[in-house]
């Protein structure tokens, strides 16, 4: 609506119609962060499923279904990752920034109460005391009216609305009452445009899915070659195939080199971890945000929820001056400043004044969140009250007693206000000149009762906790050191000190760990700075202006109470804001991390092995040992199965980078070694049914020989479960069921020597070969 409404009638019938039927209402089609389209197409199109749709099918079409069941772990593993990311999604579908359902229009010259999405530019809204701001406008009519835009600014000090001021969205009315004009709905709306921006869906990264992913990328480079190969080579074997059994033994080959047990343990993994978290009100938006955390090595957060519970007392009021009248005159004003009683902070001076009887304010400046403090006139005199760093900026030389009582307060910890009063009168939003202060007024916010465990958790795990507050960095630096942030070695700096090289910028993020009146387009510089210096980096916040900065951290953390869109682009949301559940969420990444890299060593052993099967009886025209049953039994029983109890045990080992790497190291060289045995007894034996027993025999002895190595310190539960393995082997082969299901033959005693000679030779090779590997990361 490009001119004003008549106040009195509101829009007509027909100008809301015509404004309709452009579709200029307020109706916006919310979403979640991320979309269900994304979380299924992320979770079903990928290269594994695209290697292993491919491979059943063709499985199916040429061979027995029996030789397809390694497909049953690529829909599990699907399913796993989209029902744990659709849960996350629902439970932040149900909040929005804009939570009013209906809002009261005047229309007709009648006050109307409509649906909040049936709003259109032009009409006149009426607020009163608890509405949320439904559209954007300007004010028109303001009886006391004050604003909250604290989940917009940052600032929890409400702002005084008067005619003519802007008015936004997702703001709520927290004193008096009045009437705006909207002049943006729907997209247009500034909260709609910033959350447009913050929803643009950015994954977190997780080194365990880029290892695997990695892997799936080599072996999706050498498939087709390797298929082609291997249905030449059993083409033309002695006693060739059929082509549908040359066809099914290409793909036996390319199975056994696909890690499909690790892609569905992990996503196992990260759900399991999300739904223990979920039980300590932490919820999990997407499942590798588990595994940032563990690999986090700094962590930003504000003084409020972090280091103090978020409650304000009053200490004391220190009385300044020696003039009795003027001393009184500073209550009363004081006392008029804060009778509103709309944020912690005023109730908490109310409570320090008791019955203090309250002046009649001439003229009244409201708090300002780019000002940092209020104003008032009373007795021919301008009163300010504030911090005392910005209040007495300037004054200083008349000043020093106030402001060495403001130093040793702050030194405590203590957070200090200052009411200052001048005979120049009050002038706009500048400070008046020759400010005197008369009043100090002490207030203790109250440290977190597991503040200091949970800092002494985070130091042991090698993290670094920087608090970003817009306090005064004294008192932020003696709260840090009371909860023993940088173990007593507190590094604090006021922002605005900050230099703007961005070179410069960094340095001084690095060499600080406590940071006081920062402002929120500075938490997003912070966050670039120390990912500039290759940390991984995770940020808290709560309002919408926090948005950006943990969208742009390695891992964003919302409060539960803080606002939708900053939820939304969260990985992890602590529902009950409760900071002190973050080690319980490191505790698990950690454990993720550390038992995957012990199990991952078994799934690439098994790649390693299978890879170079395929490559050697392809180049040198051998039969191909195993039928996919056969790989089924040696995944299940040697990868599969235990890998799953050992990748949910408890693990505290801190998280060292070089997953893959350190992964690789055991795996090639023992995934040679079981190549060697398992080709040297196929090569051995006469007569392809007992050549492939044998061969299937050896993998399964030296892989669970590997497993053992991998499972060490050998606890009781772990030796009982390679027990249970290795006897299940025997059970398979012993029993006529057993060799008939997987197409296996009963070897003869005989054999069973020559089996054993070879697996022994490899079992030590294997222990040799992990020692050295032990020895060579020990050293690093």
């Amino acid at each position: 609506m490009d001119t004003p409404t008549d106040e009195q009638t509101g829009l007509t019938a027909e100008q809301v119609e015509a404004l309709v039927a452009q579709d200029r209402t307020n109706d916006v089609k919310r979403r979640s962060s991320r979309p269900l389209s994304s979380i299924i197409w992320a979770n079903i199109f990928t290269v594994f499923n695209g290697i292993l749709t491919a491979a059943a099918v063709t499985v199916l079409y040429f061979g027995s279904p029996m030789d397809a069941l390694f497909a049953i772990v690529m829909v599990i593993n699907a399913a796993t990752g989209i029902i744990a990311e659709i849960k996350a999604k629902r439970t932040l579908d149900k909040v929005s920034i804009l939570d009013t359902p209906t809002a009261k229009v005047i229309r007709d010259g009648k006050t109307q109460t409509i649906d909040r999405v049936d709003l259109v530019p032009g009409d006149i809204v009426c607020l009163s005391l608890g509405d949320q701001v439904p559209t954007d406008g300007y004010v028109l009519a303001s009886g006391g009216l004050e604003i909250d835009e604290s989940m917009l600014t940052g600032e929890s000090v409400p702002v005084e609305k008067k005619v003519g001021d802007p008015i936004l969205s997702g703001t709520a009315v927290v004193s008096g009452k009045g009437r705006f004009q909207t002049t943006a709905v729907g997209s247009e709306l500034y909260v709609e445009k910033i959350t447009g921006e913050v929803k643009k869906f950015k994954q977190a990264h997780s080194e365990l899915r880029a290892g695997i992913d990695t892997v799936l990328r080599v072996i999706s480079i050498g498939i087709i070659p390797i298929v082609a190969l291997l249905i030449w080579s059993q083409l033309r074997t002695d006693g060739a195939a059929s082509f549908d059994r040359a066809i099914v033994l290409a793909i036996a080959g390319i199975v056994g080199m696909i890690p499909q047990g690790l892609v569905l343990l992990t996503s196992v993994n990260f759900a399991v971890a999300a739904a223990d978290l979920a039980r300590k009100k932490v919820l999990v938006q997407e499942l590798q945000a588990v595994e940032v955390l563990a690999r986090v090595d700094v962590l930003c957060t504000d003084k409020t929820g972090t280091l103090t519970s978020g409650g304000v007392r009053p200490r004391e009021i220190i009385t300044l001056t020696s003039d009795t009248k003027l001393a009184e005159d500073a209550k009363q004003v004081l006392a008029a400043m804060v009778a509103a009683g709309d944020n912690p902070t005023a109730q908490a001076v109310q409570e320090a004044l008791g019955e203090q009887q309250a002046a009649t304010l001439d003229e009244e400046i409201p708090f300002n969140s780019a000002r940092k403090w209020s104003g008032a006139a009373f007795a021919n005199q301008a009163w300010i009250f504030g911090a005392p760093e910005i209040v007495l900026a300037g004054a200083e030389e008349n000043n020093q007693d106030a402001l060495s009582k403001v130093d040793e307060n702050a030194q405590n910890g203590d957070r200090v206000l200052v009411l200052a009063s001048s005979e120049a009168g009050l002038n706009g939003n500048d400070l008046p000149a020759n400010l005197s202060a008369q009043l100090l007024v002490v207030l203790s916010e109250e440290l977190r009762p597991d503040a200091k465990e949970t800092m002494e958790y985070f130091a042991e795990q090698g993290v670094e906790v920087k608090v970003i507050s817009g306090d005064n960095p004294v008192t932020v630096a003696a709260l840090a050191k009371r909860a023993g942030i940088g173990g007593g070695e507190v590094q604090a700096i006021d922002a605005r000190e900050l230099p703007t090289d961005p070179e410069a910028f960094a340095h001084e993020i690095a060499t600080h760990n406590v940071f006081g009146r920062v402002t929120p387009e500075q938490k997003r510089a912070m966050v670039h700075a120390l990912q500039s210096q290759d940390h991984t980096v995770a940020m808290t916040g709560d309002g919408v202006n926090d948005a950006m900065a943990l969208k742009d951290a390695d891992l964003g953390i919302a409060m539960g109470n803080g606002a939708a869109a900053t939820k939304a682009v969260a990985k992890l949301v602590l529902l009950n804001g409760d900071f002190g559940a973050l080690p319980n969420v490191v505790a698990q990444g950690r454990r993720i991390i550390a038992n995957m890299e012990r199990v991952s060593a078994l799934f690439f052993t098994k790649t390693t092995y299978a890879a170079l099967i395929a490559v050697v009886v392809a180049l040198f025209m051998l039969p191909y040992p195993f039928l996919p049953r056969h790989l089924t039994i040696i995944g299940s029983l040697t990868i599969g199965i235990p890998s799953f109890f050992l990748a949910m045990a408890p693990n505290n080992q801190r998280y060292r980078p070089g997953f893959l790497r350190r992964t690789l190291s055991l795996a090639i060289p023992a995934g040679v070694i079981i190549t060697a045995a398992a080709l040297s007894v196929y090569l051995f034996f006469e007569g392809e049914a007992v050549a492939s027993t044998a061969a299937t025999v050896v993998v399964v002895v030296t892989a669970l020989f590997l497993l053992s190595v991998l499972s060490r310190p050998l606890v009781w539960w772990r030796i009982g479960l390679l027990v249970l393995m290795a006897a299940t082997a025997v059970l398979i082969i012993l029993t006529r069921h057993g060799r008939k299901w997987f197409d296996l033959h009963l070897p003869t005693y005989a054999d069973w020597v020559n089996i054993a000679l070879i697996c022994v030779v490899a079992a030590v090779l294997i222990e040799i070969v992990s020692r050295i590997v032990k020895k060579r990361q020990a050293m690093k």
